[in-house]
């Protein structure tokens, strides 16, 4: 949460951390250039554009699974899906909306499609798929042992 402190035009408006993602409202403020302020969300492969969205995630990713992987001794351990989503924020009522949700998120794990405790089966080493297609696919292989 030190992106604000490492980049003086960007600041973390809302954000939540659930078990297996992370919701946060990126601002990117005046430069201090009195130019229009861009967002490229595109980049070459090994040329970065310093101060794009897609920059600020990649570093912002970076650090935490460093972190993390330290505080886990687990060096090198992926930690992140390999993209993001992203929007630009139009209107305050928008905003608005996406804070609500980020707010509102966590009580919604027990239901999402993601939470693996909520769409898996044991299947028969007692190991519990975290994807609701692998949950599916032992359900109908048990089916069909059975018949």
């Amino acid at each position: 949460m030190r992106t604000g402190d490492v980049r003086k035009n960007v600041g973390l408006d809302a954000f939540g951390v659930m078990p297996n993602h992370f919701h946060g409202i990126v601002v990117l403020t005046d430069d201090g250039r009195g130019t229009a302020r861009r967002a490229p969300t595109l980049e070459q492969f090994g040329k970065p554009v310093g101060g794009s969205l897609p920059t600020i995630i990649r570093s912002f990713k970076s650090a935490v699974t460093k972190n993390i992987n330290q505080i886990r001794n687990t060096p090198g351990l992926p930690l992140w899906q390999r993209n993001y989503y992203e929007r630009i924020v139009r209107s305050e009522e928008e905003l608005n909306r996406f804070r609500e949700y980020i707010q509102n998120n966590p009580m919604q794990w027990e239901m999402d499609e993601e939470n693996p405790e909520r769409n898996s089966v044991k299947n028969a080493s007692g190991i519990l798929p975290a994807q609701p297609s692998l949950a599916k696919q032992l359900l109908k292989e048990r089916k069909r042992e059975f018949k």
